[in-house]
């Protein structure tokens, strides 16, 4: 009798008591709104950002509504104008293309390699076409950020880090978004912090600093945060910086500050179910793993494995005999866009150019989430139902 999996995909793990206790004293109080504090009181906005900050190694931390509102926060900090191109990577998620489209630029798609990262020679052919770069790690893979830096440095371009998937990630020791000149985060419920919505920017700089904090809504209350540049640097932008508010609010704050404490916690039990699957899988035929450079510290909340050069169809048949055992597989290989899986010509609101090595990627990649819900024998069960399923289409040729 063939084993069937019987878990949820997108179960999360309950809230922290810890971080119930301080929403519920957020609520009982009522304030709610970052810069509504009682005298002497430092709001739980201000405090988890210093948190972050330190976390992280920045200078500043901003949090906001939605990891989507710091990327596009960090495009009008940096200096992106509406027609302006951004360079990004063709293998990510709608709010990195979205982002830039915002801010009323074009973005410029660079190619991905068979390690699911950005092509750097694709990238080296086309940096004096724009000044900034926002680099996706999408689905948690970091490209060689020491290349990538000296690549954009010499060029005199930007880097911005949509670390949605890296939150506690590093690549030679140095924490993921921490090597461009902005870093951004996102704590919606299937990242590495659930806060339902909200995100992080962090920055070394004081001035890109200093215009996010106006930008995500300060007015002139910015005196209020704790991981922000002094007074002198807003006195310098604030009359030059519009509001476009997407402030964190305090209840989102609360929830989240018990959570940055034990996310080392969390990314080594991530792993260690990664590692699970990953062995799971390894040798089946027709199915390639990704392979994980040493000098990457990633966190396993997803796993994807490549199929490449199979038919759609019998692609498509692997989808559909794994999700009738009950395992849950994305394509991102598919013509029409499915729940957050696209391609970069999905986007028809920004011109793309042919990118064959690319789309020869994108249509073999399939990506599992991996919730901590699941326990490590969920684990391997969940391998051994893909491995039975892709070498039975496998060997039907």
């Amino acid at each position: 009798m063939e084993e069937r999996f019987t878990g949820s995909f997108t179960q999360q793990e309950p809230i922290p008591e810890e971080g119930i206790a301080a929403a519920l004293s957020v609520l009982r109080h009522g304030r709610l709104h970052r810069y509504n504090v009682a005298p002497g009181e430092l709001s739980e906005t201000a405090l988890l950002e210093q948190d972050f900050a330190a976390m992280t190694g920045a200078r500043f931390a901003l949090a906001v509504a939605s990891g989507g509102y710091a990327l596009g926060c960090a495009l009008r900090a940096v200096g992106v104008q509406p027609g302006d191109r951004v360079l990004t990577n063709a293998f990510t998620l709608a709010p990195v293309p979205g982002a830039i489209a915002s801010v009323g630029a074009a973005p410029v798609f660079v190619g991905v390699t068979e390690d699911l990262v950005i092509d750097l020679d694709d990238l080296a052919a086309k940096l004096d076409r724009a000044r900034v770069l926002m680099l996706s790690h999408m689905r948690g893979h970091l490209c060689d950020m020491g290349r990538l830096m000296a690549m954009c440095d010499e060029a005199g371009v930007t880097v911005i880090e949509d670390c949605a998937h890296t939150m506690g990630a590093a690549w030679d020791g140095v924490p993921s978004g921490r090597h461009g000149a902005v870093g951004c985060y996102s704590t919606q419920t299937y990242k590495h912090m659930n806060s339902g919505e909200g995100g992080f920017l962090v920055t070394d700089d004081e001035e890109i600093a200093a215009r996010a904090v106006i930008l995500s809504g300060s007015y002139m209350l910015y005196e209020r945060h704790l991981a922000a540049p002094g007074p002198e640097v807003f006195e310098r932008v604030k009359y030059h910086t519009p509001n476009v508010s997407g402030r964190m609010d305090n209840l989102r704050a609360a929830i989240l500050r018990s959570q940055l404490r034990t996310l080392d916690e969390q990314v080594a039990r991530w792993n260690e179910r990664y590692r699970v699957v990953e062995e799971g899988l390894r040798g089946v035929p027709g199915l390639t793993l990704i392979a994980r450079d040493p000098r990457e510290t990633y966190v396993g909340s997803s796993i994807q494995v490549l199929l490449l050069d199979w038919a759609p169809e019998a692609l498509q048949q692997v989808l559909a005999r794994c999700a009738a055992r009950g395992v849950e597989l994305k394509w991102f290989g598919g013509a029409e866009p499915v729940a957050f899986t696209s391609r970069y010509d999905s986007w028809r609101y920004a011109e793309t150019e042919a990118l064959p090595a690319t789309d020869r990627v994108l249509a073999g990649i399939v990506d599992m989430r991996l919730p901590l819900t699941f326990s490590l024998e969920d684990c391997a069960q969940i391998a051994r139902i893909i491995r039975a399923e892709v070498s039975a289409v496998f060997q039907r040729g």
